[in-house]
């Protein structure tokens, strides 16, 4: 699930990126916590982007 999850985001940036409103759909669509995805683009090091709530560091 782990590396689906990593490809998931690396198929998902945009402009180097992850749009907020993406990782939570990528969290819906994996059925894992949107802090799962959080850990795992920290891993890539992938900075989210357009994240209102502040849910992601």
């Amino acid at each position: 699930m782990e590396n689906e999850l990593e490809e998931k985001i690396k198929s998902s940036l945009v402009e180097g990126q992850l749009p907020c409103a993406v990782a939570f759909k990528i969290a819906k669509e994996l059925k894992v916590s949107p802090r799962d995805v959080g850990d795992a683009a920290n891993r890539l090091s992938v900075k989210l982007s357009g994240c209102q709530l502040g849910c992601f560091p």
